[in-house]
């Protein structure tokens, strides 16, 4: 299966918009209810677009199959050397080599843009996750007890933290 990672491009958006809103829709991956709208997609874009974060898809067969991008972690001052990251890939191509191409080159660009810490924020329960973000170097720093309410139940989040060397 040959994935090829590239900058997303506005063309993208209805694929990226179609695998976040199944995440929200059936998963704790994100801790949002609601589906989001083409509008508020696209304006999450030009921000990014504006602040020089990357987004970056996977693709296969010339379709996004997953997509990746970092932001601010806090808005302080002091945090501006670390990012917080989100890789989600499209439910049927879950265990391909997308995730992890796309993790790793999110990693090279933090790298590169001189970031010193990446942080992920992921549910507890989601073990898949973080057992893939630990073969990446990433160690758990802790948990948020119930921070997070979705689907009638009480949400753990765990963070974890990669330094860039």
């Amino acid at each position: 299966m040959k994935i090829k990672i590239r900058p997303a491009v506005f063309a993208d958006l209805d694929t990226i918009l179609e695998i976040i809103n199944h995440e929200i829709l059936n998963s704790t991956s994100i801790y949002d209810y609601e589906p989001r709208e083409f509008e508020t997609q696209k304006l999450w874009f030009e921000e990014k677009q504006a602040k020089n974060l990357p987004i970056i898809v996977a693709e296969f067969e010339k379709g996004v199959i997953g997509f990746a991008s970092y932001g601010s972690f806090r808005q302080k001052d002091a945090y501006q050397f670390t990012v917080e990251h989100s890789v989600y890939v499209a439910q049927e191509f879950i265990g391909k080599g997308a995730g992890k191409l796309l993790l790793t080159e999110l990693i090279k660009l933090a790298k590169t843009d001189g970031y010193h810490t990446m942080i992920g924020a992921i549910d507890a329960d989601n073990k898949d996750s973080i057992g893939f973000h630990k073969r990446f170097g990433f160690h758990e720093i802790g948990i948020c007890r119930e921070v997070g309410f979705k689907f009638n139940k009480w949400l753990d989040l765990s963070l974890m933290q990669l330094i860039l060397e």
